[in-house]
């Protein structure tokens, strides 16, 4: 129960936090050495059924504002501030009406994260002033906000019209960013599209390689942890089982002096060891199945700030259960074979003595 309920936690971590960086980052960010466009690559994009969409896009980062009005004090932030078209709704895993927010975003209007508005103090139609890391400003009107519930996400990006942050930037394109049908697929996708040598690839896996990897290792160790939990549970079984053996010490004398063999003797305490170990797993399966579920309806709720998501969600996967089930099933049986060991040892003529 606690193994796979623990399991099914980390993976629901990770899933959470994955989905929702996702959400407001493509799955491939191609950018171009020379900052130009490349009607070739568009058109092979266009053209690519792996491909879901893409748009072009101009990257920039700054410092945005909001002055002071009377009541309310000023507010600043810094902000990814990204270029955009319409396109871009598409690309983005954003709910209807975010995309919507996007697909209508006029020149001189900004859509911004949640938490970014939030430290501004800014509502929607407030006047923003943006200061580009060309030291250029840019007065901005806020159309509205998103919310990934990702906090490095929602505290960090903001979204313009690509002819707008294009005045004050001296680039005029930074590349495209793509969504995939199959975002496992990113990286062979990166390698196809950057052959040409005119273009940069980068993966959703490369911007989060430190997360993965930490999340990766936090389920190593939470398995090992928990594996040798299960270990001292196996010894317990064991326990019982040699008790069993002293309690039935003068039976199995007598069937030892009938015939019976020492590999049945063994067989038999085996038998009951397996018989404690699936009753166990059973109940186990059936607890954490349960205490999943109860995650899943609803789930713990964490400090975004801290964790980056709001909430913790369970997610089961059948091949954890499995492996779980399978590993203390043989830690139960190799636990067992001691006293039935012992069992098979007892001299009969001795005991009936």
């Amino acid at each position: 129960m606690v193994l796979t309920t623990s399991l099914s936690l980390v993976n629901g971590f990770t899933y959470a936090l994955l989905q929702t960086t996702l959400k407001a980052t493509p799955h491939l960010l191609l950018r171009s050495y020379e900052n130009k466009t490349s009607p070739a690559l568009e058109k092979l994009l266009s053209s690519d059924l792996d491909v879901v969409a893409w748009s072009p896009i101009l990257s920039d980062q700054g410092l945005i504002t909001r002055p002071a009005t009377k009541g309310r004090p000023a507010g600043a932030s810094a902000v990814s501030a990204s270029g955009i078209t319409a396109q871009a709704a598409k690309v983005l895993d954003l709910n209807p009406e975010e995309r919507e927010l996007l697909e209508g975003l006029q020149p001189g209007e900004i859509v911004l994260g949640r938490s970014i508005a939030d430290n501004l103090g800014a509502f929607r139609g407030d006047r923003l002033i943006m200061l580009n890391s060309e030291l250029r400003r840019l007065e901005l009107r806020l159309k509205g906000t998103f919310r990934t519930g990702n906090a490095l996400i929602d505290g960090a990006f903001g979204f313009v019209r690509l002819e707008t942050l294009q005045t004050v930037s001296s680039k005029e394109f930074t590349g495209y960013q793509v969504r995939l049908q199959d975002p496992e697929k990113a990286r062979a996708s990166a390698l196809r599209y950057s052959a040409s040598g005119e273009f940069g690839a980068t993966t959703w896996q490369d911007y989060n390689q430190t997360t993965i990897q930490q999340l990766n290792l936090q389920k190593l160790v939470i398995g090992v942890i928990v594996f040798l939990i299960v270990v001292v549970a196996a010894f317990g079984i064991a326990n019982v089982l040699l008790l069993s053996v002293y309690e039935r010490t003068e039976e199995i004398a007598i069937l030892r002096a009938m015939g019976t063999a020492r590999a049945g003797i063994i067989g038999t305490f085996v038998l009951e060891g397996a018989i404690l170990g699936i009753g166990g797993l059973i109940l186990g399966n059936l607890l954490g199945l349960a205490l999943s579920y109860y995650f899943y309806v609803r789930p713990f709720p964490l400090p975004g700030e801290l964790y980056f998501i709001t909430a913790l969600p369970t997610r089961i996967q059948p091949l954890d259960f499995l492996w779980v089930n399978a590993l203390s099933l043989t830690v139960t049986l190799l636990a067992s074979f001691i006293p039935a060991r012992r069992a098979a040892g007892i001299e009969p003529a001795r005991v009936i003595r």
